[in-house]
């Protein structure tokens, strides 16, 4: 299991766990990032990763993408 920062660029992963505290976790639920749920990174630009998660492409910081281990 690691961090979804570390994950390559194209890859396809399942996400394992959600992080932070419970408003933090509830946010990246609410966009898509559910245990069990599939995520491609699509870019890492400047510090934020864009990510397709539920045929949705959402930009996240990547303080929040720390927190999503896959």
């Amino acid at each position: 299991m690691m961090p979804l920062t570390l994950a390559d660029v194209g890859s396809d992963n399942i996400i394992k766990r959600v992080g932070g505290n419970p408003d933090v976790k509830k946010h990246l639920e609410d966009m898509g990032f559910v245990v069990g749920g599939n995520v491609t990174i699509v870019s890492m630009i400047g510090g934020n990763v864009i990510v397709n998660v539920k045929d949705a492409r959402v930009a996240i910081s990547r303080e929040m993408a720390q927190k999503i281990m896959v």
